[in-house]
């Protein structure tokens, strides 16, 4: 599971685990490392091992300043991590502009540097998740023979610029240089979809280690467990949807501040999970304009509903499009 800011949380991934499963581990949200030197339990919560007994998950640091990410890092092994993943693709421009995530890119120097002090005060071992660059997508083939140097456990590559962000699409003849030129284990992060396109990308890249997906596990939560057995042919969908909602929303009652909240943050999940469905424009609209969780939960149940109902008068017909 990719790391995706404000959605796969440790309460998301164990809710995940417990309603689809089919991902090993998670890379968790990154963790901006702070000059503090003192670290407190609140701010490393989401990757708290009591907070993540349902799925494996590895920390990811956001950090520019070697020092602090040392301080983080070590923190981090010290609760149990083997592993920690340095944040070189985040592409949200407030953190670019800063020479952070993706806009670290285009300075193989300054990352050098960073990894010659990193390595060897470290407990642990470390990964990179890097974009192709920040605006050019020719900022990884400076960095490659630099990083090949290091004892990295392995490389994730997203074959989009920053400047990119989500956008257009992902470039692979880029990521299939990449692959000629890292001695490293690679995993490949970007617009797997469906079965189809993994079934794609991996006869084409059998040298990839590992296949990580984000936004499209928030919009088929089926489709790793699909990849994982083959087929599509699951039963029950939108009932096992509906559960998955109810267990996230009671989860996020019970630990944000106010209603308010809660429904800020179910609302933002819907931006993907109504992907699936076909003519539900209205029903969303609907959904973000309330404030209160009952109307909210009854609104979201009758939809399930509906749509539970519209597939079993059409099967295979317009209830559900992607699912």
């Amino acid at each position: 599971m990719a790391p995706m800011k404000g959605f796969t949380d440790h309460l998301f991934r164990s809710a995940f685990a417990d309603h689809f499963g089919g991902f090993d581990l998670a890379v968790a949200p990154f963790i901006a490392s702070k000059r503090d030197q003192r670290i407190k339990r609140k701010y490393v919560k989401d990757v708290l091992p009591e907070n993540n007994t349902r799925m494996p998950v590895v920390p990811q640091i956001l950090s520019k300043s070697a020092a602090d990410f040392i301080v983080l890092a070590n923190y981090l092994y010290d609760l149990g991590y083997h592993t920690v993943n340095w944040n070189l693709g985040c592409p949200s421009p407030m953190v670019a502009n800063k020479k952070r995530g993706s806009g670290m890119l285009p300075y193989t120097d300054r990352i050098k540097t960073f990894l010659d002090k990193v390595i060897h005060e470290i407990h642990g071992s470390l990964s990179i998740k890097v974009r192709l660059g920040w605006k050019e997508n020719t900022d990884i083939f400076r960095l490659l023979p630099v990083i090949d140097q290091y004892p990295l456990s392995e490389i994730i590559i997203h074959p989009r610029t920053g400047l990119q962000r989500y956008e257009g699409s992902v470039d692979l003849d880029a990521f299939e240089d990449c692959l000629a030129a890292i001695r490293h284990p690679v995993v490949y992060n970007g617009d797997i979809r469906t079965v189809s396109d993994f079934r794609r990308l991996s006869q084409r890249f059998n040298r990839v280690h590992a296949w990580m997906i984000g936004r499209w596990c928030l919009a088929d939560p089926f489709l790793p467990g699909s990849i994982i057995t083959g087929t599509d042919d699951i039963p029950d969908k939108i009932y096992r949807m509906q559960r998955f909602h109810e267990a996230l929303f009671e989860a996020y009652s019970g630990v944000l501040d106010g209603p308010s909240h809660v429904l800020n943050k179910m609302k933002g999940l819907w931006r993907y999970f109504s992907l699936p469905f076909e003519d539900c424009s209205k029903t969303m609209k609907k959904i973000k304009k309330t404030r209160r969780p009952d109307k909210y939960l009854e609104l979201v149940n009758l939809f399930f509903e509906t749509e539970a109902r519209l597939r079993s008068e059409h099967p295979g017909g317009r209830a559900i499009g992607t699912y």
